[in-house]
């Protein structure tokens, strides 16, 4: 674990320390590469020729959308299918801050600075120009993390290439006393050596419940800003909410988020009713955990019982249907959605895998940065025993948290974007289009609930944040 504060010079950037091993040298897949270099036209084109319904201006109008809160996400979708065989991207969450760029193949072999420089360059940059009439903040570049220190190390070192200044690589951790950060008049400072160094932009890769040391509102320039987090991207109530509030939107477009179908504001009393509804398979979540932390599948009553008998400080959970195995079901639920999964291994075993579509907003769009997938430890089973552990076939995270400010992957279930793997993956052009499309609707869906929860003076609306999750445990965390 890296603890120290850093200052990371101009040319520091080196593709080792900023990659994994797996990834440093993968060759994209052709496939890949290709639809990373579709233009929105073509995409428009080809989505509108295999869904007539689809409203072709509002789709355009959507890939044209500039976000103001929610300028860079990462949504996590399945690739599933119905009984009767339709395919579907669902969208499972959209991570504010996420990760990805450590897993990604170089789509340009003479850039090895990749789709880093992509976000600095398309997103981070042009959000942190001074407004017109706006008074200009002095002060250096900062890039802040809680984890993560692979990729947040190549976000400092890029964005000291492109603005050729240092910048300060700065931890923040949510249990530590961080006597180095001072917040003054809105100003983000960090202290050190007994002097006040102000910071006019920070680049944020705080994940872990960033709203209870980073206030709503803020001088410095910050990317994501907070708003992000508690609107959707670290907040899978307000997320849930978000996309109904959307597809409610786009009803007449032919468009809609894909999402399970999801209960929301349940009590932990209440839980064990809507999983039986569910038919006794459901995915219980603490909407404001991440990482694969807090994220409960259940598929019998063990694993229910063993939830219920976790000490949790929140008060409110959602309840997600279950995308598993079709054989899982009874006739009366075949309605659902199930993984579609790997390729078969040469032993006939299929994995259930989800896909990371990471996304950022730009003067033109919002545009596909890089994709990775996850696959679970052990491969779907055609039948449940009473003590099958359901996780290990359904969970794809790779966070392994070790400590309270240390964290692991297990590489061993990535999957990359390259030759090799993707053909394991079962995707095609259409496929991926669908997920970006799908990333998008979801980042405006986010964006828009952003911009509802701020007032006409730009003041955070409490009472109406407090209607949409009223949860006091998470209440009382934020810093107004």
């Amino acid at each position: 674990m890296r603890s120290q504060i850093e200052l990371i010079p101009v040319d520091a950037f080196n593709p080792e320390r900023h990659w994994y091993p797996k990834a440093l040298n993968a060759t994209i897949h052709p496939m890949v590469n290709f639809f990373l270099n579709l233009d929105k036209k073509r995409i428009i084109k080809r989505y509108v020729h295999l869904h007539p319904s689809v409203d072709r201006s509002k789709l355009e109008e959507l890939l044209n959308y500039k976000c103001k809160h929610f300028l860079w996400g990462g949504a996590d979708l399945i690739n599933s299918t119905s009984a009767g065989g339709k395919r579907q991207m669902v969208v499972i969450e959209n991570n504010s801050c996420p990760s990805g760029q450590k897993s990604m193949p170089l789509i340009d072999d003479n850039r090895e600075d990749g789709s880093y420089r992509l976000l600095v360059e398309r997103t981070f940059k042009h959000a942190i120009k001074p407004k017109q009439g706006m008074p200009k903040i002095k002060g250096k570049l900062a890039v802040l993390y809680d984890k993560n220190y692979m990729e947040t190390s190549g976000y400092a070192a890029v964005i000291a290439d492109v603005f050729q200044e240092e910048v300060y690589l700065i931890p923040f951790y949510s249990d530590e006393d961080n006597e180095h950060i001072v917040i003054e008049n809105g100003i983000i400072h960090l202290r050190q050596a007994g002097e006040l160094i102000p910071l006019r932009a920070v680049f944020r890769y705080v994940t872990q419940r960033p709203w209870n040391r980073i206030p709503m509102h803020l001088k410095t320039k910050i990317v994501n800003p907070i708003i992000a987090c508690l609107a959707g991207g670290r907040n899978k109530m307000v997320a849930a909410k978000a996309y109904d509030l959307f597809n409610a939107e786009l009803e007449d477009s032919g468009l809609r988020i894909n999402i399970p179908e999801t209960i929301w504001d349940v009590s932990k009393t209440e839980i064990p009713l809507w999983v039986k509804k569910m038919g006794g398979q459901a995915v219980i979540k603490i909407p404001y955990s991440n990482a694969g932390q807090g994220v409960y599948t259940i598929v019998n009553e063990r694993e229910l019982d063993s939830f219920m008998a976790e000490e949790i400080d929140y008060e409110r959970y959602i309840v997600q249907s279950l995308i598993g195995n079709y054989n899982w079901s009874s006739s009366s639920e075949r309605g659902k959605f199930y993984h579609v999964g790997t390729i078969p291994t040469p032993k006939g075993d299929t994995y259930v895998v989800d896909l990371r579509m990471m996304v950022s907003s730009t003067p033109n769009g919002i545009r596909p940065l890089c994709i990775y997938s996850r696959r679970t430890e052990k491969p779907l089973s055609d039948t449940l025993e009473s003590g099958s552990d359901s996780w290990s076939m359904l969970g794809t995270n790779l966070s392994i948290k070790k400590g309270e400010n240390s964290w692991d992957s297990d590489t061993n279930r990535l999957m990359l974007m390259d030759r090799r793997d993707f053909n394991k993956l079962g995707l095609g052009l259409d496929d991926l289009i669908e997920a970006y499309i799908q990333t998008v609707l979801s980042t405006i869906a986010i964006d828009k609930m952003c911009k509802q929860l701020f007032n006409t003076k730009g003041r955070f609306r409490a009472k109406l944040f407090k209607s949409l999750n009223n949860d006091a445990t998470l209440l009382n965390e934020i810093l107004l």
